[in-house]
């Protein structure tokens, strides 16, 4: 039986449960749209461009501003989600997320495109760590825990791939501004949904927002992603970049001092003596650095050294979305029988052997022979990588810091796809021709695989088994798995 210890453990405020699958439903198509739109307007720029007049710099930052405010915001946004109410916050961050989608597609001009994205991006930040902490909250038995992350994870994975393909078909059929449209009527649809599917779950005894550690955090994290994704345009080593690093580090080592001294931290630095924490957080930075990077350089290679239209850009990548959706589904099985450790050590090991193979693409390789199969088994890697990597983030976490621990996965993983887009950028505009800069971005991707299969295997504790336990007088949230030591 579980012992508890009244004074340490928030009792949770719920009303009569809903079927689970609704809850399941909700959260993983409110995630899969959020991911979607990080890649859906990549083959859509040279389009938003002619019909606005933007420049290249205007071009990249209908990127960079979406990147720049999710980055930031994803740790107070998880945060926000415990303490003022999983529900509340989750629909909260879905209706701003689809009002500024409806007004991004309406822009009469860049700056309007620009500005619709970066609130787009608060949106999404609000969004996307309440869908994760709503799963880790309503699924109380370990297995029905691992499906569920699992599915989560699958949609989270398969989310870029599909943002490329539905970018390409709504691009070439209909118009650019119907990749943000896209997103109103779902968003619609999934607010109906969440009214009746979702019940409200907070801590009873709440504390006040931590306004000193948001304040710091939210600006240290935004200077820093801004400092990364302005290196397109100034060098590493420009007065501006190096200022606005510096400023995000202050920042953020501020925050760190805050959160020593605060009775009610944002972000409990004690949370980082998880082993599984810590190393499933470095884990994200790297995946997310290949991630990112693969897809946005492959579809340049397409398009700009190969020729290939939106549409047919967009069905390149069809491969690569059900390799991933395939492989997170049959990872959940997996994961039981052979462990988180060994399987994000397994699907990292089979991303670096397609993005090595990637990185030998020369201009006019045939599809078939040279694209398809690098897809294909980075896909599986990713999709096998996700669904441990989701585990090993939210298991032994107390259920009142369910928020705070999927804000944190999603941070590393946004900020590890900032700095790897950044840095392929920068050794790729090196290169002596396109498609030679694309490769050496495949290898810096395939170098960042290494390390996350470097982590699983050196850092992330042994084998998890599962178990219903309680740490230091809190409840856990039921984890799927108990990471021994």
């Amino acid at each position: 039986m579980l012992k508890r210890t009244e004074s340490t453990v928030p009792r949770l405020r719920t009303i009569p449960a809903v079927p689970t699958w609704a809850v399941l439903a909700v959260c993983c198509a409110a995630q899969f749209m959020v991911v979607l739109d990080v890649s859906i307007v990549n083959v859509a720029l040279p389009k938003m461009r002619a019909n606005l007049g933007l420049s290249a710099d205007g071009q990249q930052w209908v990127i960079n501003a979406y990147t720049l405010t999710f980055a930031g915001f994803l740790l107070l946004g998880g945060r926000a989600a415990d303490l003022f109410g999983r529900r509340r916050v989750f629909m909260s961050g879905l209706a701003l997320f689809t009002i500024f989608s409806l007004l991004g597609g309406l822009a009469r001009n860049g700056g309007e495109l620009i500005g619709a994205r970066a609130v787009q991006g608060i949106g999404g930040a609000i969004l996307a760590p309440a869908t994760l902490s709503l799963i880790t909250t309503t699924f109380t038995d370990p297995h029905a825990r691992r499906r569920a992350l699992g599915a989560w994870s699958a949609t989270a994975a398969s989310g870029a791939a599909a943002g490329v393909l539905a970018g390409g078909i709504l691009t070439d059929l209909l118009d650019w501004r119907w990749v943000l449209f896209v997103n109103v009527p779902i968003g619609a649809v999934l607010l109906a949904a969440a009214a009746v599917s979702l019940t409200e779950s907070r801590a009873e005894t709440r504390p006040h927002l931590d306004i000193a550690g948001a304040v710091t955090v939210t600006g240290g994290l935004a200077l820093l992603v801004y400092g990364i994704v302005s290196t397109d345009t100034r060098s590493w080593g420009s007065a501006a970049t190096i200022l606005t690093l510096l400023g995000g580090a202050v920042l953020l080592a501020a925050f760190a001092v805050i959160e020593t001294r605060t009775a009610h931290p944002l972000v409990p630095l004690g949370v980082f003596r998880r082993r599984s924490i810590t190393a499933s957080n470095g884990i994200a930075v790297m995946i997310g650095a290949a991630l990112f990077g693969m897809f946005f350089f492959l579809s340049l290679y397409l398009q700009q050294v190969n020729g290939y239209g939106p549409l047919k850009a967009g069905f390149a990548f069809l491969p690569a979305a059900l390799a991933t959706l395939a492989a997170s589904l049959t990872g959940t099985r997996l994961v039981a029988r052979i462990g988180v450790r060994r399987q994000l050590v397994l699907g990292p090991v089979l991303a670096v052997a397609g993005l090595a193979w990637m990185s030998q693409l020369s201009a006019g390789d045939g599809y078939w022979a040279h694209v398809f199969g690098p897809v294909v088994l980075t896909g599986l890697g990713m999709g096998l990588s996700f669904v441990p990597m989701t585990i090993a983030a939210t298991a032994d976490v107390p259920v009142h810091q369910a928020g705070l621990a999927s804000g944190l996965i999603n941070t590393t993983r946004q900020i590890g796809g900032a700095v790897g887009l950044a840095v392929m950028g920068t050794v790729a505009a090196g290169a002596s021709s396109a498609a030679a800069g694309y490769d050496r971005a495949f290898v810096i991707a395939a170098a960042a695989m290494v390390v996350a299969a470097a982590l699983a295997a050196l850092v992330l504790p042994g084998k998890p088994r599962p178990e219903r336990h309680v740490t230091n007088g809190e409840e856990i949230a039921e984890p799927t798995v108990v990471v021994e030591a």
